[in-house]
């Protein structure tokens, strides 16, 4: 296959992976053990052995340009362009290009002190990506490599049963911030707040533990970005939800923890919550799969919102 013609469709793209120094891309031999320390889960080992990059070929070239561009952006929080979706390279190309991102994200976890349980418990979201992928479409792929993208280059960390992102506040959240009198504004240090999937239940305890964890790890590791505030994007933070859901439900609960801002389109509310699934005729299996289907049917909207927290 022709790399460079798959590429065409991403000129700004391969712009700036032509222009884009960094390391030789290294891979192991074999890789298993790596992957399965990434989560990959089983039934997909086999294909993405088979699915390597060979040595001088196209994929290889672009696998080694994708690793270069992380490594380029280590730590930053100015990020490169997002990888985008490359059906035509096979399901699992991303895989390698994390695999080769793999030794030097670890050594600036390293370089920062953090703990490799910590490192490996944020890297298996490289897995978890892969399950998220079959449940929603039944078949092998990594869902939105872009986001793995966080990870690999040491912005992103699991702590517990949350993960959180160094970021900074956009305008609209930021002047709400503001206008609390908290002391920050737009472009202020934050941290995002997200919910990963197969991580059992969302339980006040364990999210008391990762908002303290986080309130450790990030001083700890980061002690020059001064945050005051935590924010959060995500369907589950819907107040819709309150009309369908008891009182002292996890995810009630996990929203009382916000101060909740503005609405946005849906949130793949479904994706989240069904992954593959009939928009016709959704299961009903859970109260929130119910509460779900029932406000759909009765001509309701679901939607994202924004939240936000004191650090």
């Amino acid at each position: 296959m022709d790399v460079k013609a798959v590429l065409s469709a991403h000129p700004e793209w391969l712009a700036h992976l032509e222009s884009v120094d960094g390391p030789d891309l290294v891979l192991p031999a074999d890789p298993t053990p790596e992957l399965l320390r990434l989560t990959v889960p089983h039934e997909d080992v086999g294909a993405v052995l088979a699915a390597r990059p060979e040595p001088g070929g196209g994929q290889w070239w672009l696998a080694e340009r994708c690793v270069r561009s992380l490594v380029s952006a280590m730590g930053s929080l100015d990020g490169p362009p997002f990888f985008p979706p490359l059906p035509e390279l096979g399901p699992y190309f991303y895989v390698h290009v994390f695999l080769g991102a793999l030794p030097h994200t670890l050594a600036y976890h390293r370089e920062l002190g953090v703990a490799p349980q910590v490192s490996w418990a944020t890297l298996a979201d490289v897995g978890r990506a892969m399950a998220v992928h079959r449940k929603r479409y039944g078949r092998g792929g990594v869902h939105a490599p872009y986001w793995l993208m966080l990870h690999a280059r040491g912005v992103l960390y699991a702590l517990g049963r949350l993960q959180f992102n160094r970021d900074t506040l956009g305008g609209s959240v930021g002047e709400a911030v503001r206008a609390s009198g908290t002391p920050a504004g737009p472009g202020s240090p934050s941290l995002g707040v997200h919910v990963p999937d197969f991580l059992g239940p969302l339980s006040p305890a364990a999210c008391d533990a990762s908002f303290a964890l986080a309130r450790q790890f990030f001083p700890r590791h980061f002690p020059g970005e001064r945050v005051r505030v935590m924010t959060c994007g995500s369907w589950l933070l819907d107040d819709q939800l309150r009309a369908y859901l008891p009182a002292n439900s996890n995810i009630l609960a996990f929203q009382r923890r916000f101060r909740l801002l503005e609405r946005f389109d849906d949130g793949d509310v479904l994706g989240f919550v069904y992954g593959e699934h009939d928009p016709g005729a959704l299961p009903r299996r859970t109260r929130l799969e119910r509460a779900i289907a029932d406000h759909l049917a009765s001509g309701g909207t679901w939607y994202g919102r924004v939240g936000w927290l004191p650090f």
